[in-house]
């Protein structure tokens, strides 16, 4: 398990986690933060653009990794730093424990043992809203695969909620029972075999638990936002069905035929990696960060 578990470690960008890992490469400004939360040391890593004053109180994006990912990682992978520069907002990047998310019926040791990552994740957004001027009516979450999943589990537990969020190659496994209205962008594979587009449980990745279909997930939050009828449009490979809601909200599935399980734009897997363990090529169809900036900005 140990020898699994180092080589998705690899699959992911990411190294074993120390008790301070190397800040990130890149335009990162490397600002490594620990909170607590229930009597745990948690870490994250924060991107504030150079030059970005106070004068005005800026966006904060937050994106979750994957599973066996982390925030350093997730950072290197994803594009989220050059958007942040190019556009001014704040962008925060969590690690999960054991690198997973305590998502629901996913995934690992934070499942297994209980963490609570709603709790977290609403730490570091509070400290960020105090400590870098981040406007709390502009807070977006994003994330891929496990990270999608908490993404769905943060817009349905998190006091107060957040204005939006961007799940990539996942879907909601929690009952989203009292849900603050949420706008949603949901971005999926059409051949992702991980967590598959129509539900049930995956051929491929290491969670084994079966997952509602993404269209199910889609409905239920076009419930809960008392959303209208969805406008459908294609441009190639790329699928949008989009629809408006009350408050202004908008809730969105964008789908790619021939994707698998993976972040449209980023780069591609380590080629090792990628032959070992069959990893999905990003899809090339679309630039996932910026398509979900643009979504942000405007909720």
């Amino acid at each position: 398990m140990a020898a699994v578990s180092a080589a998705l470690l690899v699959m992911a960008g990411a190294c074993a986690q120390s008790a301070h890992p190397a800040p990130a490469t890149g335009t990162s400004q490397g600002r490594y933060r620990v909170v607590v939360v229930d009597n745990r040391p948690r870490t994250y890593w924060v991107h504030r653009p150079a030059g970005l004053g106070t004068a005005t109180a800026v966006p904060l994006v937050v994106m979750l990794h994957g599973g066996f990912g982390t925030g350093a990682q997730a950072e290197k992978s994803y594009g989220w730093d050059a958007m942040a520069d190019a556009h001014g907002f704040v962008v925060a990047y969590p690690d999960g424990v054991s690198n997973a998310w305590n998502a629901g019926t996913c995934c690992g040791l934070p499942q297994r043992t209980n963490v609570d990552d709603v709790g977290f994740i609403g730490a570091v957004i509070d400290k960020l809203v105090a400590d870098e001027h981040v406007d709390r009516a502009r807070v977006y979450v994003t994330g891929i695969s496990n990270g999608a999943f908490m993404a769905y589990r943060i817009a349905c537990e998190l006091p107060g909620g957040v204005a939006a969020i961007g799940p990539d190659a996942g879907t909601m496994i929690v009952p989203c029972d009292h849900a603050v209205p949420t706008s949603v962008l949901h971005i999926h594979g059409l051949a992702d075999q991980n967590v598959p587009y129509n539900g049930g449980v995956g051929t491929k990745g290491v969670a084994k638990d079966s997952r509602p279909s993404v269209p199910a997930t889609i409905a239920r939050w076009r419930a809960i936002d008392g959303c209208g009828p969805s406008t459908v449009t294609s441009a190639g490979p790329v699928h949008s069905d989009a629809s408006t809601c009350s408050g202004g909200r908008a809730v969105s599935l964008i789908t790619i035929d021939g994707a698998g399980h993976q972040w449209p734009g980023s780069q591609p897997p380590n080629p090792a990696a990628k032959a070992a363990l069959g990893l999905d090529d990003p899809s090339t169809a679309m630039d996932a960060t910026s398509v979900l900036w643009q979504f942000f900005s405007q909720h």
